[in-house]
C-alpha cells in the first residue's frame, strides 16, 4: 500500500466520521485521531521488529525513549 492509499483510506474514513456525526460538532479530533492510529501503528511495527524496540524506533524515525513511552501510553508494555 502507498502512502496515497493510506492517505485515501484515512481521508474516507474521516469522512465517514463527520457523516456519522449527524451533524453534530467534532470535539478533540486531533487527539481521537492521533490514538486510533498510533497503536495499531505500534502493534504492527512492533510485530515486525519482533520485539526490537531499538529496531522499532529506528523504523518509526523516534527516539527509543520516546517508543517506550508511547508503548506504555498505549498499554502495550508495562
Amino acid at each position: 500500500m502507498s502512502k496515497k492509499q493510506i492517505e485515501e483510506c484515512i481521508r474516507a474514513s474521516l469522512e465517514s466520521y463527520f457523516k456519522d456525526l449527524r451533524g453534530e460538532e467534532p470535539h478533540s479530533m486531533h487527539e481521537m485521531i492521533i490514538s486510533v492510529v498510533e497503536k495499531p501503528l505500534l502493534e504492527v511495527v512492533m510485530q515486525h521488529a519482533e520485539g526490537n524496540q531499538s529496531r522499532a524506533a529506528e523504523w518509526l524515525g523516534i527516539n527509543r525513549n520516546t517508543l517506550r513511552r508511547k508503548l506504555v501510553e498505549h498499554k502495550l508494555i508495562k
